[in-house]
């Protein structure tokens, strides 16, 4: 399998400067990933670079905390997809969910998602912070919201995606939403147990690494079947 079709080359570093998102979108163009997952200041620059290419620009709103107003997030993510965003990241508002507020939860999603039409939309739940009956329930308002995707983590908490948040995550909501993993995912083992039990993306900064694994299983594959 090639897994780089799944990949979303992540850099969301507060210190990526305009040459590390040069030689980001040069990667991803190399390796065929499906898309960069950059800060959205970098949004512009990537339209830029990738222009002509198959790469998808994705870019982040509400991040990392998700505790932004749900007017910045919209406004952020309207202003994103102007500048040349195809896919939308949003954090969930953790604090209103863990106070059981979550009338204000669904609103702070399905406010971003009907300002951005068919926009892709992807709904980080921070799954660390989340006990079982947690993810389940977030993933049941993010159905309700109708999300394209339900996202397992930032990166950027106490830990990243496990196999069974996605587990979890693919029994609720069946085939009526995809699933990205992200956070932790750094080898091409790993990611490939993810798209096996159903995650149809990766997010990872690890990608050109998750490559060249790839690249190096397939040719001993090959090697073996001659």
């Amino acid at each position: 399998m090639n897994v780089n079709s799944y990949i979303e080359h992540t850099l969301l570093s507060a210190s990526a400067t305009e040459r590390d998102i040069i030689d980001h979108c040069n990667e991803a163009k190399t390796h065929k990933f499906y898309s960069v997952c950059i800060n959205s200041c970098y949004v512009p620059l990537a339209k830029q670079l990738l222009k002509g290419s198959t790469i998808k620009i994705c870019t982040v709103v509400g991040f990392p905390l998700g505790a932004a107003s749900t007017e910045s997030k919209v406004f952020e993510a309207k202003q994103a997809i102007n500048d040349g965003a195809h896919e939308i990241d949003m954090v969930m508002n953790l604090g209103m969910f863990k106070s059981s507020n979550y009338v204000e939860v669904f609103k702070d999603i399905k406010d971003v998602k009907t300002a951005i039409g068919k926009t892709p939309l992807k709904v980080i739940l921070e799954i660390s912070e989340l006990s079982k009956n947690g993810i389940v329930k977030a993933s049941g308002i993010c159905l309700d919201a109708k999300v394209d995707f339900i996202k397992t983590s930032t990166g950027f908490s106490k830990s990243g995606a496990t196999l069974t948040a996605v587990k979890i995550i693919r029994k609720t909501v069946r085939k009526n939403c995809k699933i990205k993993a992200s956070g932790g995912i750094s080898d091409y083992k790993t990611a490939r147990k993810y798209v096996d039990i159903g995650a149809d993306r990766i997010g990872t900064s690890k990608g050109v690494e998750i490559s060249n694994e790839n690249n190096i299983s397939s040719k001993l594959s090959t090697l073996i079947n001659l």
